[in-house]
């Protein structure tokens, strides 16, 4: 992954920031992605890692943009952590930033019983038609045009 991190770290916004370099979760249902649809995928807002696709993308009516797995598993690494009782979970991070995206439950939706609950401000949502010309076009085929 070739990216400049130091000069990526510049241009974020002060949520952003916080967000992936701090460890902190903006607020639920006062985010971007919580409640979007479109088809695309999501990347790392820091280097551009593919991390999730729309068509992994639930409503766990939680307020955060959920999953039940990422698109490409070695763009994440999961980071063990007992957050709440019940609910065993991770922290979830990009593996070439090092961004902090959110945590991983095991209280989601069968195939994968996981949700990996995000925080829009780690990343960028790409839409379906501008994978290709965002370099992302290998992508582009697990959305079937109708």
């Amino acid at each position: 992954m070739d990216f400049d991190k130091e000069e990526k770290l510049k241009s974020l916004t002060k949520i952003q920031y916080n967000v992936t370099q701090k460890g902190a979760d903006e607020p639920p249902f006062q985010n971007e992605y919580w409640n979007h649809f479109e088809e695309g995928i999501y990347v790392d807002i820091v280097s551009g890692e593919p991390l999730f696709s729309s068509t992994d993308k639930y409503d766990p009516h939680t307020g955060w943009p959920s999953f039940t797995k990422p698109l490409t598993s070695a763009n994440v690494v999961l980071k063990r952590n007992g957050l709440f009782a019940g609910i065993t979970g991770a922290e979830v991070r990009s593996r070439h930033a090092q961004s902090f995206l959110g945590h991983v439950f095991n209280d989601g939706p069968q195939p994968t019983g996981l949700r990996f609950c995000m925080n829009s401000a780690a990343m960028v949502f790409i839409p379906k038609a501008e994978l290709a010309q965002k370099g992302y076009g290998e992508y582009a085929a697990q959305f079937i045009d109708e």
